[in-house]
């Protein structure tokens, strides 16, 4: 297992300054908003595209900026620090096209990815079903031949952003009696297809201004020159995409533990009890240094994963395991101390942190919970 470290160079921390801004001046004003009418953050997602931040990652060879996993991660973790619902225009965009950057045709890139670059089109995941969750391989879509093409029944549960995204990759059962896991192929949906529809919008604990709804599959026609990759090779893919894509949401943990810490240490500079500024007493500051601590290694860990990711090397299915489940497991922590540290305001919607605390609680679970993530980590490290 390699240790090799990440290196942070001018382009990184300009793009962090750039980022930063437009979180601060044109999305933070819409969070609370976003997050208490249930809505997409369609100022956010305006702002972002205007910046060329709603899919950094996409090459520029498609007309994107070509940040590097690295970059991504700094642009999801800025936004996440002011709106967790809008960090994931840009998570969940990488992670919908990322089984073409891995492995669709040329044709197939060249007609997608650049309407995503250009912020005409946004990309979700359809991976997930009601029964197969952690279990994917047990997946019931399925997607019959018919000549050239393929029909598409079933549906897919929790999808982010579903319902504003244009296309959809899709996973799907293609050979029914074929070795589990082996039987599954990938296939890129568009909103328009005849026969595909959304669910209802979920109800949810927190990250209220992204939506998440089922895909609904009636008899849906793809073209066959939709596939991504090659037949039963769909599972291996969506796998693989994890592994580069789990290192987006643990950039997004840092990003919404980081927002808290930052309020929660304005917030006991100023609030006098007993006399002085609670900053002041020695219980405080320790609590204060624990989360600042707990903050900054789970970043030095997303920053790891991501140049392992950039790299793609051998072990980064462990580090990104790793540094999703850590940074998770971090921002639920750190957003409850912040919470504590305000006491009854913390509590209230008057401030931030009580969304925050909300919205970090899907980081243990989304793209695997993080039993799921114990459980790569340790096959890898059974493996080694």
């Amino acid at each position: 297992m390699s240790f090799d470290l990440f290196k942070i160079n001018e382009d990184h921390e300009a793009i962090r300054e750039a980022v930063r801004a437009v979180a601060e001046e044109q999305i933070a004003p819409h969070a609370a908003e976003a997050d208490e009418r249930e809505e997409f953050p369609k100022a956010s997602y305006d702002a972002l595209v205007a910046s060329d931040f709603h899919a950094p990652h996409v090459p520029e060879q498609y007309g994107g900026a070509g940040a590097d996993a690295l970059a991504t991660c700094i642009v999801i973790e800025e936004v996440a620090r002011v709106c967790a619902s809008s960090s994931l225009i840009p998570a969940v965009n990488k992670l919908g096209s990322m089984p073409l950057i891995l492995a669709a045709n040329e044709d197939v890139k060249a007609k997608y990815l650049p309407p995503l670059a250009s912020g005409e089109a946004g990309f979700s995941y359809g991976l997930s079903e009601r029964d197969a969750g952690s279990d994917t391989a047990s997946m019931r879509c399925r997607a019959t031949p018919s000549g050239d093409d393929w029909i598409l029944n079933g549906q897919k549960s929790w999808i982010t952003n579903a319902g504003f995204s244009e296309y959809y990759t899709v996973l799907a059962v293609t050979d029914p009696d074929g070795r589990r896991g082996a039987n599954v192929s990938a296939f890129v949906v568009e909103k328009s297809d005849p026969g595909f529809s959304f669910g209802a919008k979920e109800k949810k604990l927190g990250i209220k201004g992204s939506p998440t709804r089922e895909l609904l599959f009636d008899q849906v026609r793809i073209p066959g020159d939709r596939m991504v990759g090659e037949p039963g090779q769909g599972l291996k893919i969506a796998l693989k995409t994890l592994d580069h894509t789990r290192v987006t949401i643990a950039a997004q943990a840092v990003g919404i533990a980081q927002g808290a810490l930052d309020h929660a240490l304005g917030y006991v500079k100023e609030r006098k009890q007993f006399g002085k500024h609670i900053a002041d007493f020695q219980g405080i500051q320790f609590m204060l240094a624990d989360m600042a601590m707990a903050v900054e290694t789970a970043r030095q860990m997303v920053y790891t994963a991501a140049a392992k990711s950039e790299r793609g090397d051998d072990d980064l299915s462990f580090f990104g395991a790793a540094a999703k489940c850590h940074a998770s497991d971090v921002a639920m922590s750190v957003t409850t101390d912040a919470v504590q540290l305000l006491g009854g305001y913390g509590y209230t919607r008057d401030f931030p942190l009580e969304r925050m605390m909300r919205d970090a609680k899907i980081t243990q679970i989304y793209e695997g919970t993080n039993q799921i993530q114990r459980l790569v980590m340790a096959r890898q490290l059974l493996k080694g």
